[in-house]
């Protein structure tokens, strides 16, 4: 077969029962993953070959990921990153639910074998792949499966001081998100944002109104699990918000002072978050420092000091400025996002919060997520995939891909109708 020898170079870690090898910190050949360092190659292939060329382009994708998926556990540090990146960028950008649902537990397998005894970046680089598995999966069986392996693994991560920072920033933001996806029982919710409050309330003023001195990698850690935290508040009841408000937003305020800008500029978010949930609750709600946590709003808004970096401040006065407006005037900047021939609104926090953590971990590919994702337009309320005719689509002169991605959903659609139906079947001839 085409490429055999190659994929009996990846197989040669296997032992004689199939059992992986322990891993190395010794650099192995990383020749297996040269052959699939590019995805745009096999889309090229399709553009140019017509129907012919695309069925390449598929069977040499699928090709490509049995492969990162089984260098995901070589000997090599280097080759198992490599893996991980190349299958983090293939579940970011396209729609592989059919493929991945058979693999997921060999996937999950290579993630928690990464998490354990993996260093550094590529313990970060397996977090966010067991995200991007989860968005691919969607809400169900599947995903619970994978995440009950995982959980523990990401809070025993997060809770440990002494664990790698870098890896415990990725895994407060991989946690959250995993967590609004798979996680049903509101219980297992709350007691996850308790992880999360454990580590951002270091950051808090103490009660002798000084301010804790942390360095910028411990901020970042506490900035990451805060936006989790204001993640899964947007999932949480009526009267858990009613707490949290009553707990948080008399200290939130304070982390507006501190001297990063990105926990000044999560801590501004997650308050216009808790204004607007307490609001939707009950439209007469009053905050009783309302005038002088204004004023701060309005401060850094404004914000002119000139110690502070020029995009820095941009960036600040461009957020605080609709933050400001949302507290003030109960008023929400709406933004479109256009995809193919549909458009969503995000006219809340609760949606702007929800999109920015799918698009942190999808990137350019969330648009694609939008058209095809059942999960993903579930979550904003898009309904199914919108399947248009062959004509219509080449009248758009999109491209080959983006048509795949609408014949992929239709097949995924199908497929999970017939299954359901095989399932309900009475097989009456075997009585």
């Amino acid at each position: 077969a085409p490429g055999s020898k190659r994929m009996l170079a990846t197989f040669t870690r296997w032992g004689p029962h199939g059992a992986v090898q322990p891993f190395s910190d010794e650099d192995a050949s990383i020749e297996t993953l040269s052959h699939c360092s590019s995805f745009s190659d096999a889309m090229s292939v399709a553009d140019e070959g017509g129907e012919t060329g695309e069925e390449t382009a598929q069977e040499d994708l699928q090709y490509k990921l049995n492969v990162f998926i089984d260098s995901a556990v070589d000997k090599s540090a280097k080759t198992r990153q490599g893996a991980l990146d190349g299958l983090k960028a293939a579940m970011a950008t396209r729609i592989l639910y059919e493929f991945i649902s058979d693999r997921r537990m060999t996937i999950t397998d290579s993630i928690e074998r990464c998490l354990k005894k993996g260093k550094g970046q590529e313990q970060c680089a397996a977090a966010s792949l067991a995200c991007l598995l989860c968005i691919q999966l969607g809400s169900g069986v599947e995903s619970e499966e994978v995440f009950k392996t995982l959980k523990p693994i990401f809070k025993n991560i997060l809770l440990d001081g002494a664990a790698n920072i870098q890896t415990r920033q990725a895994c407060a933001t991989s946690l959250g998100l995993c967590t609004l996806v798979v996680e049903d029982d509101i219980l297992d919710v709350y007691a996850t944002m308790e992880s999360f409050e454990s580590l951002f309330m270091r950051s808090y003023v103490k009660e002798d109104g000084s301010r804790p001195s942390l360095n910028p990698q411990t901020t970042l850690l506490h900035t990451n699990a805060l936006l989790s935290w204001a993640l899964l508040l947007t999932i949480c009841t009526g009267s858990q918000v009613k707490a949290v408000t009553r707990k948080h937003l008399p200290k939130l305020p304070r982390l507006l002072e501190n001297d990063d800008v990105n926990m000044r500029i999560a801590a501004g978010e997650t308050i216009a978050l808790l204004f607007e949930l307490a609001r939707d609750m009950d439209p007469a709600f009053e905050y009783d420092d309302w005038e002088p946590l204004c004023d701060k709003l309005n401060s850094l808004a404004t914000d002119c000091n000139k110690h502070r970096a020029k995009t820095d401040k941009r960036k600040q006065r461009s957020v605080f400025r609709d933050v400001l407006k949302a507290v003030e005037e109960r008023d929400f900047q709406t933004e479109t996002i256009r995809f193919s021939t549909e458009r969503m609104t995000i006219d809340s926090w609760v949606r702007k919060r929800t999109y920015d953590a799918f698009r942190e971990f999808v990137g350019s590919g969330m648009n694609y997520h939008l058209q095809a994702n059942e999960f993903i337009r579930g979550v904003f309320e898009l309904g199914p995939p919108v399947l248009v005719d062959t004509a219509t689509l080449k009248s758009m002169k999109i491209s080959r891909f983006e048509r795949h991605l609408y014949n992929a959903a239709a097949f995924k659609a199908r497929t999970k109708a017939r299954n359901k139906f095989r399932d309900k079947r009475v097989d009456v001839g075997e009585f």
